[in-house]
């Protein structure tokens, strides 16, 4: 029974991470209608930008703050320079444009900070905090992400510019005649999608280690659980990124072995993908000809 809620409070402490990346694909998702599979790799270098300050001696929680701020300027920088100029590209020019992303941040996190696996360290204090389940970083993990999903949350929902960043993403043209600057609104949205995946970078680097492919995984992951929780679904990607991390470290722990858990994601996706595309919480497009 001990070993079961081990491996439980671990696929928390996993789906938070996930959660979040999860989250950032989705919001990205609903104002572009594309998948960046950069999210991780821009994630990784933000990360990479902490480590820096907190070397300098800065603060902990100040280099936090001002890391969520660089990300939220370096993914409205990547959307504005790069993104929208070929908003009416092909969708197979899309995919290139974003793995072309993914691999020029990965190699830029390399040239600039090296490739050496590196130690990131905890905001929180050392010790265990919930018996021999959880340390103190496992729970602040978990709470950081709860925060940060209840702010968007009170965000979108009442607040005058989420409110119209979600009429934006619903429908466009519906919002242009409103007099709303759609540009503006997507530009927020992926502003705030590097803000939360930064965050994603920040709460794993700890228990991963920091390297440039550290985020490669958890992006598979974290669109598991996108997927799973439904794509247009901010609040189910969290929920399904929860659900991955839960089933991740089951399933190597009794099902498939720690080798094969990279599989159990892709196996999961394709699932999805048959069973409900939608996802648990999606919705479902009907198209009337």
């Amino acid at each position: 029974m001990d070993g079961l809620l081990l491996q439980l409070a671990s696929g928390l402490t996993s789906g938070a991470a996930y959660a979040l990346v999860a989250l950032a694909l989705v919001m990205i998702f609903q104002s572009t209608h594309h998948i960046n599979f950069a999210q991780g790799e821009m994630a990784v270098f933000s990360t990479f930008l902490a480590l820096a300050g907190i070397e300098a001696g800065m603060p902990y929680w100040l280099v936090f703050a001002l890391t969520i701020v660089a990300s939220f300027v370096v993914a409205g920088l990547v959307h504005l320079v790069i993104i929208r100029p070929l908003r009416d590209a092909p969708v197979l020019a899309m995919v290139t444009v974003f793995i072309g992303l993914y691999m020029a941040f990965h190699a830029m996190a390399g040239w600039i900070f090296g490739y050496q696996i590196k130690i990131f360290p905890s905001p929180f204090p050392q010790g265990l905090a919930i018996g021999r389940l959880m340390s103190a970083h496992e729970v602040g993990s978990i709470l950081v992400t709860c925060v940060l999903v209840g702010a968007l949350f009170a965000f979108f929902r009442f607040t005058p510019v989420g409110l119209a960043m979600r009429g934006a993403a619903d429908n466009p043209v519906s919002a242009r005649l409103l007099g709303h600057n759609v540009g503006l609104l997507v530009l927020l949205g992926w502003g705030l999608a590097g803000a939360i995946g930064s965050v994603g970078g920040l709460m794993g680097a700890p228990v991963v280690f920091l390297d440039p492919a550290m985020m490669s995984g958890v992006l598979i992951y974290a669109f598991a659980g996108a997927l799973i929780g439904g794509i247009d679904s901010p609040i189910g990607a969290v929920i399904g990124g929860f659900l991955v991390g839960i089933l991740e470290n089951l399933s190597g722990a009794y099902l498939v072995g720690s080798e094969l858990k990279f599989a159990f994601a892709l196996v999961l996706i394709v699932a999805v993908l048959i069973v409900r595309p939608a996802g648990l919480m999606g919705r479902k497009l009907v198209t009337r000809v």
